[in-house]
């Protein structure tokens, strides 16, 4: 057993414990994971992060859920991780590319006045998006759309999320025989004054996070799929989208997302194919604490 440092970070409330590991000496196991996530017991996290080394990028990053699985993207903990990287002095620069579980990714330092940075990350180009009528011995409303944007979501669109059985319903839909044996995230998304609202049900911490990279940028899909028509993104972030035409074919279509608590952005370029190109999302990564670890 031996102490390692990890650093806490929270993107829209979405909070991560994080590590050097350049010189890949830190080895985790589920169990591990499982124990510095829980609220109770442990320090309290949605997700654990190692900063490895990358032979063609500034890094890499490796991510893990509350319970120890990985091998999937995270959009909030991508924002965390550059801002992290940052700060310990791992990456140079406004902008820079590091590597994740589903490719590359660049990310841009909008902002930085110390603690709390303004990320702007690109995410993976979006295909295949899949619309369900219903879903098979479902026992909840299911309609919605399903689509992989660095991590398997399922986007639901409802009156008012604000009043939504996030976890009761999002539990059920995310073990749907559709999805397995893998399984899927659950969104429930609504047009607000101020743009989209987003809540999720996250598989791995099992339980409404206060909201989720790839889930916001996956409702945000969805909603123009769905006929949801976008608009500038502004809000009070640093946004390169504004002024720019949405919601036709080929040109840059942004959104604004209201998450629990923080707003967020999203912009992307659509085609008529169904792909989505140059996607984008932009939030705030926020330096929380640094902790010592027995592991």
């Amino acid at each position: 057993m031996r102490k390692v440092t990890f650093y806490k970070y929270q993107g829209a409330g979405n909070d991560f414990l994080i590590a050097d590991n350049l010189d890949g000496a830190i080895e985790l196991s589920a169990e591990d994971i499982s124990a510095m996530c829980d609220r109770r017991y442990g320090i309290g996290a949605d997700g654990v992060m190692l900063l490895g080394k990358s032979g063609s990028a500034a890094f890499r990053m490796e991510y893990y859920n509350a319970d120890g699985s990985g091998g999937m993207m995270c959009g909030n903990g991508g924002r965390c991780i550059v801002a992290f990287a940052v700060d310990m002095g791992l990456a140079c620069g406004s902008e820079f590319d590091f590597e994740a579980a589903d490719g590359m990714h660049t990310a841009q330092v909008l902002s930085d006045d110390g603690r709390c940075k303004v990320i702007r990350l690109r995410m993976k180009d979006v295909s295949g998006v899949v619309r369900h009528e219903s879903l098979a011995d479902a026992v909840v409303p299911s309609d919605g759309y399903f689509l992989d944007t660095g991590t398997r979501h399922f986007v639901r669109f409802a009156d008012d999320a604000a009043e939504y059985d996030v976890v009761g319903e999002g539990r059920v839909i995310r073990y749907a025989r559709e999805f397995l044996p893998i399984g899927t995230n659950v969104n429930y998304a609504c047009l607000g004054e101020g743009g989209l609202v987003v809540r999720t049900y996250e598989k791995g911490v099992e339980d409404e996070t206060f909201a989720c990279g790839t889930g916001i940028v996956a409702s945000c899909i969805a909603a123009y799929v769905h006929g949801i028509p976008g608009r500038s993104a502004s809000a009070g972030l640093p946004d390169e989208t504004a002024g720019q035409p949405v919601s036709a074919d080929g040109a840059r279509v942004a959104y604004c997302v209201q998450a629990v608590r923080d707003i967020l952005s999203v912009d992307f370029i659509p085609h008529e194919d169904g792909c989505f190109s140059d996607v984008w999302l932009t939030g705030p990564a926020v330096r929380v604490a640094e902790v010592r670890l027995e592991i």
